[in-house]
């Protein structure tokens, strides 16, 4: 079976869709170097096979939307490392086609979301986990726009604007999306009932409400226990469909390039989650495809119960 042949926003009515899990981990078990600020963008750079191959692991796992590998593709950082803008579009245009080709060969449908990292990605020093750049929301805007007009031009099904830890980087995507049309979802970093950045989720969520290439709102690449208050205060502001797909409960440490696992793995009550709204559920950071298989088997028999990361 070919990509899925129709919008996500769709399937979100009915059912809950699963999302894959962390990429870098993926390609770090793999054994690909993902040393240096370029992080996962340097594996698409120069080993594009092993990020088909790491796309591959999450769809035969059973997930239904396939993250790029653009988080962390950036112009201004990849000029530093010698790439040109043509070259950096290309690489944008290539993180698409990589997950769109092992979507083909999937055997079940699967959609492919553009994967729109934060500012603070690119920086490669942990400021996606803190915000507040020091830039205004139209320098935000500036930075976004060309990778964001790169990535619908490659043909995702939909753009994943992840890991967001700022209200104000969030209204400078969404100003960037006005009146294309695009299919997006919204997921900030959170820290308790706030963005990274300070704002209270209520009025972080509340942007998006009423924008309409926002198919979905919610958090990722935070601890799970900070999932369901994180859900429960984007339903007190949208009806939209909601996401949710944490890490391990691991702490990064931007200095040392280091994760801090949590003494055990923290159970994800995917009920609760189900019953705040959460339609897209998936795992990011050291979350890998026998985490994504467990869900899987988890959702296919209705998605009782808590589930616990292996190990």
């Amino acid at each position: 079976m070919p990509r899925a042949s129709g919008p996500l926003a769709e399937a979100l009515a009915d059912r809950v869709v699963l999302l894959d899990g962390g990429l870098s981990n993926q390609l770090a078990d793999q054994g690909c170097d993902l040393t240096g600020g370029l992080w996962s963008g340097r594996v698409l750079a120069e080993r594009p096979d092993q990020v088909e191959a790491a796309h591959s692991a999450y769809a035969r796992a059973g997930a239904e939307v396939l993250i790029t590998a653009s988080y962390q593709v950036g112009y201004e950082a990849f000029a530093a490392h010698g790439h040109d803008r043509a070259r950096t579009t290309a690489l944008l245009h290539r993180s698409v086609a990589l997950a769109a080709r092992a979507a083909g060969a999937a055997g079940h449908e699967v959609w492919v979301a553009a994967s729109v990292g934060p500012y603070g990605a690119v920086l490669a020093d942990g400021s996606e986990y803190r915000g507040r750049y020091g830039l205004s929301v139209r320098e935000l805007s500036a930075f976004h726009r060309p990778r964001i007009e790169a990535l619908l031009a490659a043909g995702a099904d939909v753009l994943a604007l992840e890991t967001v830890p700022d209200a104000e980087e969030a209204e400078a995507l969404l100003g960037v999306l006005a009146g294309t049309g695009a299919a997006a979802w919204l997921s900030y970093t959170v820290a308790g009932p706030r963005t990274r950045a300070g704002q209270p989720l209520s009025e972080a969520f509340a942007l998006a409400a009423e924008a309409p290439e926002v198919i979905a709102v919610g958090v990722n690449c935070c601890d799970p226990a900070d999932v369901l208050p994180a859900l429960e205060a984007a339903a007190s502001v949208t009806s939209k469909p909601l996401v949710a797909y944490p890490n391990d409960g691991s702490v990064w440490e931007a200095a040392t390039a280091t994760w801090h696992a949590p003494p055990a793995p923290a159970p994800w009550p995917l009920e609760a989650w189900h019953r705040a709204g959460a339609r897209l559920i998936g795992g990011c950071c050291r979350i890998g495809p026998a985490g994504i298989a467990d869900l899987a088997a988890g959702m296919s028999r209705g998605g009782t119960g808590h589930w616990r990361q292996r190990g």
